[in-house]
């Protein structure tokens, strides 16, 4: 039984080569009919890919329940399940970001800067389409969506990679992709999904820069660590989101606990929900307990500081241990959060530029000062007053969706929208101009 199962599996691996140059080819091709297409197109098939998505709820599910028995047979993990349902809020989520991407000024072929320079030429910058970029991510299938509707309205073509535990979900939504594509008149290929849950196709399709001008991997650690090692292509990414909330002194009790609570309760699994707390002196004997009995109530585990431990440790039903360093720097991802008790707002700085992931932070004050400091000093590519930190997400920012968060600092910070898919090149406008 064993013999032509792995016979196949070797046949298979053996044209992956091929079907990998097949993918590229394809979408080097399309990128470039991509990049032309004008907006009233790409409007098109966003709108239809939303219809679509409303119109067959009940396929796409049935292909997502085929994914979710087989995860819950192998194991996996709670947050994990929780990432991979397709329920219908998700795609009627997903479907009102394709519309709110259609209802976007096109940016592509905007210039800006035109500046006249003393030669009489003019110079200034146009944004174009970067070509073609590989998406690589894990559980999630609402990304292929994501991943597609911002490939189109940005005049690109992608080449997506999901994880082996949505192989099914992913088929079912890139079908619909392709189906939005063809009747607005755009090439299939704009949109293609590697087939094999084979993970060499990973490390082929980051290697290929002949076809290839981006990789943007989200995932776990892992995944993206192996990534960053292995491209041969440019790749944004983020490794992963320790997010900090900070109470300041002084601040609206009422709200830092509504904000706070919803940061790390509201859903555990997304990179944006906070893993830290920290609590300024002044305010923490009157919050801590506030905040506590709430965690305590959803079951949420505090790893605490000292003084933390001793405001929190007498509160009915409170899961509260001492923190060790490692937690500082922990994403959780659970229902767990780390809580320290500190100075200031310029301990609060301090301690988030060191342990942090540089993703999300947020500050709840009263203070103008306290807030335009932690602005400008936080190192992190979102940074907020006064909001929760599970608002880093490029639906909730007006990008009408995200291709994934990035902490890098050159080309795209933060959630990478349409504008961090293009690049900008220089264009020289003249009369005849010639250099003396």
């Amino acid at each position: 039984m064993n013999a032509p199962d792995s016979s196949n599996a070797l046949a298979a691996r053996s044209e992956l080569p091929d079907l990998m140059q097949t993918l590229g080819s394809q979408a080097k091709t399309a990128s470039a009919l991509m990049a032309r297409a004008p907006s009233a197109i790409k409007n098109k098939a966003l709108a239809g890919l939303a219809a679509l998505l409303r119109s067959q709820i009940a396929p796409l599910q049935a292909a997502n329940t085929l994914d979710l028995q087989r995860a819950t047979a192998a194991g996996l993990a709670g947050p994990m399940l929780d990432r991979l349902k397709l329920e219908a809020k998700t795609l009627e989520t997903v479907a009102l970001g394709c519309e709110q991407l259609a209802a976007m000024p096109d940016v592509i072929g905007e210039i800006i800067g035109m500046k006249q320079q003393p030669s009489g030429i003019r110079v200034g910058q146009m944004r174009v389409p970067i070509g073609v970029f590989g998406m690589i991510y894990e559980s999630r299938p609402n990304v292929t969506i994501e991943a597609a509707s911002l490939a189109i309205k940005s005049g690109n073509a992608c080449i997506l990679r999901g994880g082996s535990e949505a192989i099914e979900s992913n088929r079912a939504l890139t079908a619909l992709v392709q189906q939005a594509l063809t009747q607005a008149g755009l090439p299939a290929d704009a949109v293609q999904l590697v087939p094999t849950t084979d993970r060499e196709a990973v490390g082929l399709l980051i290697t290929m820069p002949q076809y290839v001008d981006v990789i943007i991997p989200r995932g776990g650690k892992g995944l993206i660590e192996r990534i960053s090692r292995d491209a041969k292509v440019p790749v944004i990414k983020h490794l992963d989101g320790n997010c900090h909330v900070y109470v300041d002194d002084p601040c609206d009790i009422a709200m830092a606990v509504s904000v706070a609570d919803n940061a790390k309760t509201q859903k555990y699994s997304p990179c944006n929900a906070s893993e830290g707390l920290l609590v300024a002196r002044g305010v923490a004997a009157e919050f801590l307990p506030k905040i506590g009995a709430i965690y305590a109530a959803k079951g949420v585990e505090m790893r605490c500081d000292p003084e933390a431990q001793a405001m929190l440790a007498k509160l009915p039903g409170a899961k509260v241990r001492s923190a060790t360093e490692q937690d500082w720097y922990e994403e959780y991802l659970a229902p767990v959060i780390s809580i320290k008790v500190v100075a200031d707002v310029d301990e609060a700085i301090g301690h988030i530029n060191k342990y942090s992931s540089h993703h999300t932070d947020a500050i709840l004050t009263r203070d103008h000062m306290h807030a335009q400091r932690f602005l400008r000093e936080v190192d992190s590519a979102s940074v907020m007053v006064n909001a929760s930190t599970r608002f880093a997400d490029g639906f909730e920012f007006g990008l009408g969706a995200e291709i994934g968060i990035s902490t890098d600092k050159f080309h795209a910070r933060g959630p990478v929208g349409i504008e961090g898919l293009t690049s900008l090149k220089y264009v020289v406008l003249g009369q005849g101009q010639v250099r003396s």
